[in-house]
């Protein structure tokens, strides 16, 4: 799937993607249900990009360190909340490839409390929506992971007192 980036932001701008959002506690999470909900993630993917829309699925997880996994489709790796700064890179006569970028939203992922990574083009994911829902459920493993053994670096007022 092409989109030019004038089409794009106005998508974004006007809410016309298709959304979803799953929510669950930390204390449900296995391998089993992680694979359900990427294989749901991943065809929903599919089947925006075969009506050529553009999509934004989200798995919320609560607990002790609630993280948020997305997947947007962009031709940039911004989130949608940042659609305006798309401009910046792109220009309005050219299409360009619309991919899936994988987004993870946690107080615990890193100190700017988001990451976002590419997960594949839209062409290949439609093509070998299994392979993509593995390497999502291997991708979230990964930043809960992260999210889980991740230390707070110390302010520097504190370590300042501390001295």
């Amino acid at each position: 799937m092409k989109i030019k980036q004038e089409e794009l932001t106005k998508k974004i701008e006007e809410q016309d993607y298709l959304q979803d959002l799953e929510t669950i506690k930390y204390s449900e999470i296995t391998k089993t249900k992680l694979k359900k909900i990427a294989t749901k993630m991943i065809g929903e993917s599919v089947q925006a990009f075969k009506h050529n829309s553009l999509i934004q699925t989200q798995l919320a997880i609560s607990g002790r360190r609630p993280m948020t996994f997305a997947l947007e489709s962009n031709i940039i790796n911004l989130p949608f909340a940042n659609y305006k700064k798309i401009s910046n890179f792109c220009n309005n006569e050219d299409e360009y490839e619309v991919n899936i970028y994988f987004e993870t939203i946690s107080e615990y992922v890193n100190v700017s409390h988001f990451r976002i990574d590419i997960l594949g083009s839209s062409d290949k994911i439609v093509a070998d929506p299994d392979k993509y829902s593995d390497l999502l459920v291997k991708a979230i493993e990964e930043k809960i992971e992260v999210i889980r053994n991740y230390q707070k670096p110390e302010s520097k007022t504190k370590a300042k007192k501390t001295k």
